[in-house]
């Protein structure tokens, strides 16, 4: 298995920094699309559990679109073989005095990278 190909990588960081620019301009549609659409699909927020994609688009439908620019501290993106990636960020919300952390595992699918698990957390 070949970690952090070059095109697979690049691949992953264009789908991963469409997430970062939909995420913080709360852009539901490309963030439902970015996510697997799936039963199997789960979401670990700071205040929520989430399972499965219906879930997951509930939760986005109804959050409140204020609050949610951030700056990325520290970014880790790996690639294994051509399928499977794992992406990893530590980010401060403008105006927050707690670091936070996401996690997400994605897979390549015939209509592109996809997150088929997230995990959110606040440290302190």
């Amino acid at each position: 298995m070949e970690i952090n190909r070059p095109d697979v990588l690049a691949a992953l960081t264009a789908a991963f920094e469409r997430y970062e620019r939909a995420l913080v301009g709360n852009d539901v549609a490309v963030l439902d699309e970015l996510f697997w659409d799936s039963p199997h699909t789960l979401r670990y927020g700071v205040g929520e559990n989430l399972y499965g994609i219906e879930a997951i688009r509930a939760f986005r439908t109804a959050r409140p679109a204020t609050g949610l620019a951030r700056s990325v501290l520290r970014t880790q993106l790996t690639t294994y073989g051509e399928d499977f990636a794992t992406t990893h960020i530590e980010f401060q919300r403008d105006g927050g005095t707690r670091p936070g952390r996401q996690t997400q595992t994605w897979m390549r699918t015939p209509a592109g990278w996809r997150v088929v698990s997230a995990h959110v957390s606040l440290l302190g």
